[in-house]
């Protein structure tokens, strides 16, 4: 695994680092590359994820706290300077061994450090059943990025206040509050967070890329699109029916529809779930134009691999949360 270093040590915005990744991916031919970096306090919302839904935009504009869309599925995270993000970007193979691959170093080097951590759920790693680190990926052609936070001593006050989980997400978790789920490495080790990361790149990297003043340059092009107001607020359809549910696997779903006249004019699907193939044309696209109807519905699925376009969801999964109160 080769370690990607920028030529100088200036901490960047957050946006920087995903559009880094999109460079690496891009435009390195290499396996397996892996950079570290810290941000002031931002939070950072998913993909599928509507902004009002997740965080405490009236608490982060309150105390400082910037707040960007990621390209990645999964749920909103909290970082600070005393939150170490990982990147990983890998050539394309089957996305659940990627991620798990992924998931399995992490833990296993942090166990080098005599820290009881496991990889566990859909994109966790815990201590003693205590997240320490959450994590999500996506696709470029031929390359796959995972990314996640490792919380070394975050500012907890910060991260529970200014996101705003489901009470159903705590439900699930069997615990009543954030603070509850989550710890701080520096609960765990007594070494430094700068040689932590020392440690962590000598474990995971044989050598080291640098980047140059150029390649910063088109990274900083890659950087814009994240920093537009579209793609970090999206567009807000109108919606006549809203369908909420949580599957074991896929986690959880909002899917809203424009229904006219019994027809589907418009149906949007959000959540922290994870995207493996093409949403719009393979899954929301067969299902707009149809009759508000289970067997309408169920018959053009038919030909959709759900599970394909959504990570660990399947059809009835999706048909139940559309249709559970219309049986």
């Amino acid at each position: 695994m080769k370690y990607i270093s920028l030529p100088h040590n200036i901490t960047h915005r957050l946006p920087f680092y995903l559009a880094m990744e999109e460079f690496v991916a891009r435009n390195l031919d290499e396996d397996e590359c892996f950079f570290m970096w810290q941000v002031a306090p931002t939070v950072i919302f998913g993909r599928n994820q509507l902004i009002e839904n997740e965080v405490n935009l009236d608490y982060c504009r309150t105390h400082g706290i910037q707040t960007y869309r990621r390209k990645s599925g999964g749920g909103c995270v909290y970082a600070d300077p005393d939150n170490i993000m990982f990147s990983y970007v890998a050539r394309a193979q089957n996305v659940n061994f990627t991620f798990d691959r992924y998931l399995r170093l992490v833990a296993f080097v942090l166990r080098k450090l005599g820290i009881p951590a496991e990889a566990s759920g859909r994109n966790d790693i815990l201590i003693n059943g205590r997240k320490v680190s959450g994590n999500a990926f996506y696709h470029l052609p031929g390359k796959s990025i995972v990314h996640g936070t490792m919380l070394f001593n975050t500012d907890m006050e910060h991260l529970v206040r200014a996101i705003t989980p489901s009470n159903e997400k705590l439900i699930s978790k069997g615990v009543e509050s954030a603070r509850q789920r989550v710890t701080n490495l520096s609960e765990h080790t007594n070494i430094g967070i700068e040689e932590f990361k020392q440690f962590v790149r000598e474990q995971l990297c044989e050598s080291t890329i640098q980047l140059s003043e150029d390649d910063v340059a088109i990274i900083k092009q890659i950087e814009a699109e994240y920093l537009t107001d579209e793609f970090i607020y999206g567009n807000n359809p109108r919606y006549t029916l809203v369908k909420r549910g949580k599957t074991p696997a896929a986690g959880e779903l909002e899917i809203r529809m424009e229904i006219k006249n019994g027809i589907v004019k418009k149906i949007n699907l959000l959540g922290d779930y994870f995207l493996t193939g093409d949403l719009d044309n393979g899954l929301l696209k067969p299902l707009t134009g149809l009759p508000y109807k289970e067997e309408d519905f169920r018959h053009a699925l038919e030909s959709v691999n759900v599970g394909s376009i959504v990570l660990n969801l399947d059809t009835e999964q999706l048909l139940n949360i559309l249709f559970k109160e219309d049986k």
